[in-house]
C-alpha cells in the first residue's frame, strides 16, 4: 500500500519566543519487510538557526533544532511518501509463555532492537503489581507468547473506555488505568506495563493511522492524528509483533511507523524548551492518503 502523509503542527505564542530548542521525531522510518520511505521532507517556519538530523539509539529519525531569533509562531510540516508492505498471514511461531525467559537469557546483543531494553521499568511505565495482577487474570503459562499478547490487548480494549478528555499527555499510566479511561497513549502504556509484568518485552510505537471504515460504520478511534500502539517480543523465531489495543487488532498496512521506544518519553513527536513570557496554543492536522 502506497501512502502520501502530511502533518502540520502549529504553535502560536502570546508573546514572542526569544529562544528555543526541540527534538523532533515526526518523519516515518524505513523498516525492512515492513515499510519503505520513498521520500520525506520536514520543513520549519521560521527556519531554525541550527538543525541536526540523525538516527537515535532505537533507529528513529530525529531532528534537533534551535531558534535564537524571536518569533511569534512556529510551524512544523512533514510530507512523506511511504510504501507499506503486506504482512501476510499472522502465524504463531512463538514459544509457550513459560519458556520465554529462557529465550531472553540466551540473548547477548545489546543494540536498540533487542528485547532486553523493553523488559524493565521505564520513565512512563513503572512496574506495578496492579498491572501484573490484571495481566495474570487473562493469560496462562500454557499460552504462547503471541496468544498472551493478544489476550492482554483484547482485555484492555474491552475494559477501558476511549475518552479524549479523560487524560492529557502527562497523565501517569496508573491514574489512567484506575479511571478505566484514556487515549491511545494510555492504552499503549497500560498494555506495555501489563506485558512487562508477566515477562514479555514490550515497547511503544508512534505513527500514523489510516482508516477505511465500511459504509455506515464509524471510523477507527485515533484517526486524523498521530497514533500509538504496542510492539511486543514473541521469542527468537517469531520476533516482534505489533498490536493496537485502542482498536483491538494486530497492526497491518493501515499503521505507518514513525518511531519505536520504551514508552512515550522516547518517541515524543516534539520535545524541548523555549524562553517566553506568555502562553501558547497548538493545532495539529494529519492526512493519510492512499495512492
Amino acid at each position: 500500500m502506497l501512502y502520501d502523509i502530511s502533518l502540520t503542527i502549529k504553535y502560536d505564542y502570546a508573546a514572542p519566543v526569544h529562544s528555543g530548542r526541540q527534538s523532533l521525531r515526526l518523519e516515518p522510518r524505513s523498516l525492512p519487510e515492513v515499510q519503505t520511505v520513498l521520500s520525506s521532507r520536514l520543513t520549519l517556519e521560521p527556519t531554525a538557526n541550527e538543525r541536526s538530523e540523525f538516527d537515535d539509539f532505537f533507529g528513529n529519525r530525529r531532528c534537533d533544532v534551535s531558534f535564537t531569533t524571536p518569533h511569534s509562531h512556529l510551524i512544523y510540516q512533514v510530507n512523506s511518501r511511504v510504501q507499506r508492505h503486506p504482512s501476510g498471514p499472522t502465524l504463531d511461531f512463538s514459544p509457550p509463555l513459560a519458556r520465554l525467559p529462557d529465550e531472553l537469557a540466551a540473548i547477548r546483543a545489546m543494540d536498540g532492537n533487542q528485547p532486553l531494553h523493553f523488559l524493565s521499568p521505564s520513565l512512563r511505565v513503572p512496574l506495578d503489581e496492579i498491572f501484573t495482577t490484571y495481566a495474570r487474570k487473562v493469560v496462562s503459562p500454557v499460552m504462547s507468547a503471541q496468544q498472551a499478547i493478544i489476550s492482554v490487548g483484547q482485555a484492555l480494549h474491552q475494559d477501558m473506555t476511549f475518552d479524549a478528555r479523560a487524560t492529557d499527555v502527562n497523565t501517569p499510566v496508573l491514574d489512567a488505568f484506575q479511571r478505566r479511561k484514556g487515549v491511545c497513549q494510555d492504552f499503549s502504556h497500560m498494555m506495555i506495563a501489563c506485558l512487562r509484568g508477566i515477562g514479555i518485552p514490550a515497547g511503544y510505537v508512534s505513527g500514523y493511522l489510516r482508516t477505511k471504515p465500511p459504509e455506515g460504520a464509524e471510523r477507527l478511534e485515533g484517526a486524523d492524528a498521530m497514533h500509538a500502539w504496542v510492539r511486543a517480543w514473541c521469542g527468537r523465531e517469531a520476533g516482534w509483533i505489533e498490536y493496537d489495543p485502542t482498536n483491538a487488532l494486530i497492526v497491518e498496512q493501515d499503521h505507518i511507523v514513525v518511531a519505536y521506544g520504551r514508552d512515550y518519553a522516547d518517541v515524543a513527536p516534539v520535545k524541548g524548551v523555549l524562553r517566553s513570557a506568555g502562553g501558547q496554543t497548538t493545532s495539529h492536522a494529519v492526512d493519510v492518503v492512499p495512492l
